[in-house]
């Protein structure tokens, strides 16, 4: 089957820019990735995508944009083809080079138990101004097939793993992927089954917000505010004892789901440390929900370069699997959900399916996705 040329645009629940991410697949195989580019929001945009969130809480019907939501989602389609200009005059690439572009918007409002997933951008403005064709609203179909919406990534997990290169290879039980963003999800791959998936809890979202909220920064730099402070065990389990924790799978989160309340009052260095520990937590207890403990994580995402976070998945882990960030895999650590909607723009294009029962809790294998030409 002949590989595509494939870009994948990611605005995740951190906010704090876009990814853009090119791999060539045929929707199956997983061949050449990268190159790649990040082009950061401005602070003042960023608010906007945080007062948009707010706005979003009115949204009654998915086409809905109360507030000055429609104006953002125009703005935001409008800086996502910038920066897909941009990567393709870094790297000297023609739009016509390129055979899709996977456009995964920015979420404002996820509330699987209502059906409703908002993702706002403009697939066809987007394939307007870039000249390149576009799938975008990847999430909606999966929804009517009575699934979760989320996540998505895990296809793209399972084609990853079946090229691991062979000092990896566990040799037995699953390898799992967490992926570390503003929310954590994870994905575990066992030879000859559908992989299983589901959101763990919180990533980076509450970190983020915390440091901005009492030390005037936008993310915890490496972890190092956490690594001074002292966690509260307490305060952990008392996130911990949430009723979306003890669910089994498929589950998926709002970036609002869960708050700082728990460690409203701590001091700074403290507060980052609870928080990084309850993500590596959560993340530790989506492995208790498989039957066998998987040999091998493979940690990605904005959470994989937060040391404090991953000392703390390692002492939980306590030696029985092995933790290694997705760069130490040989992937591209900060890019693989860019990659992954590159990866899932082709398997729309295909008609091959994007979420499973497994992953979402959908009643089928679904594929979806809106195509948008450029002409």
């Amino acid at each position: 089957m002949r590989l595509m040329r494939a870009i994948g645009l990611m605005s995740g629940t951190s906010m704090d820019g876009i990814d853009v991410a090119m791999i060539e697949t045929d929707g199956i195989h997983v061949g050449q990735c990268g190159p790649w580019l990040s082009v950061p929001y401005d602070p003042d945009f960023r608010r906007r995508i945080e007062q948009g969130l707010k706005d979003a809480q009115a949204i009654g019907e998915r086409g809905e944009r109360p507030g000055g939501l429609a104006e953002l989602e125009r703005d935001l389609t409008l800086r996502h083809a910038d920066a897909v200009r941009a990567f393709l005059g870094e790297h000297g690439l023609r739009p016509d080079e390129i055979d899709v572009v996977g456009f995964h918007g920015q979420t404002v409002l996820h509330r699987p138990e209502r059906a409703l997933t908002v993702q706002i951008g403009d697939g066809a403005l987007l394939a307007q101004e870039t000249g390149i064709a576009v799938v975008s609203d990847m999430r909606a179909k999966d929804m009517t097939h009575g699934g979760q919406g989320a996540p998505l990534v895990p296809v793209y997990h399972a084609a990853l793993a079946a090229g691991l290169p062979a000092p990896l290879e566990p040799g037995f039980g699953s390898v799992a992927f967490a992926n570390i963003g503003g929310i954590s999800n994870v994905t575990f791959v066992a030879p000859g089954a559908p992989p299983v998936a589901f959101d763990s809890g919180p990533g980076n979202a509450l970190i983020d917000q915390w440091v901005e909220q009492n030390a005037g920064v936008p993310f915890d730099d490496g972890g190092r505010i956490a690594s001074e402070g002292s966690a509260d065990m307490a305060v952990v389990e008392r996130y911990l004892s949430a009723p979306f924790f003890a669910r089994n799978g498929p589950k998926s989160l709002d970036r609002g789901d869960f708050t700082l309340d728990g460690v409203d009052g701590m001091e700074l260095s403290d507060g980052a440390a609870t928080l990084a520990v309850l993500t590596a937590a959560a993340i530790a207890r989506a492995a208790e929900k498989i039957e066998t403990a998987p040999a091998l994580w493979i940690v990605s995402g904005g959470g994989a370069r937060n040391d404090a976070i991953m000392d703390a998945l390692r002492k939980a882990a306590d030696g029985a699997s092995r933790i290694v960030t997705a760069g130490e895999a040989g992937f591209n650590a900060d890019m693989m959900e860019a990659e992954a909607w590159a990866y899932l723009a082709v398997r729309s294009l295909k008609g091959l399916a994007l979420t499973f029962p497994t992953t979402t809790g959908c009643s089928e294998p679904a594929t979806g996705g809106i195509f948008s030409s450029p002409r």
